[in-house]
């Protein structure tokens, strides 16, 4: 599944999975909605994967972390999603980034900041608050201009089709 560089050069690997995340991210955008992608990785290979669905499902915890999430802990056959890395194309929200935190995911890569609602670095630091029980590393800025161009595009396309 992967050549010996990939796992020499963590970046690429980032990338790889990050890519995934894009591929679910233009799946919502297909569907109109806001184009998040998340996969969720443990031992290398990918064991939760979402894509946002508010508008589809009429539910507001539908964000493609909470999908993902959800999937993860299905097929580890736990709650506690250890030694598992979160791929998301968008910095997590106040409610992901509690889902992070409640789930004990240690690791979270994601591409672009969210500067109305990034809860890991931008606006809130949820997932290495000190107060709560559990922390993860962060890294961002994965991808970064492919997840940006995404989010830029269909923002572009809802205001000129006169949504919000």
């Amino acid at each position: 599944m992967f050549d010996d560089e990939d796992f020499e050069n963590p970046l690429s690997l980032h990338d790889h999975f990050m890519r995934r995340a894009i591929e679910l991210g233009m799946v919502a955008y297909d569907m109109e909605e806001v184009p998040v992608g998340a996969v969720i990785v443990h031992d290398g290979r990918i064991i939760g994967e979402g894509y946002n669905q508010r508008e589809a499902l009429q539910d507001p915890t539908a964000h493609a972390e909470m999908i993902a999430i959800t999937q993860a802990a299905g097929a580890l056959g736990s709650w506690r999603l250890l030694d598992c890395t979160l791929y998301v194309t968008l910095e997590p929200c106040p409610m992901c980034a509690g889902a992070i935190v409640q789930s004990r995911l240690p690791t979270v890569v994601y591409g672009t900041t969210d500067p109305k609602g990034g809860a890991c670095h931008t606006l809130y630091r949820i997932t290495d608050d000190n107060r709560l029980n559990h922390r993860c590393q962060v890294l961002g800025g994965v991808m970064k201009t492919d997840c940006q161009l995404m989010l830029q595009q269909f923002f572009a396309e809802q205001r000129a089709k006169g949504k919000k």
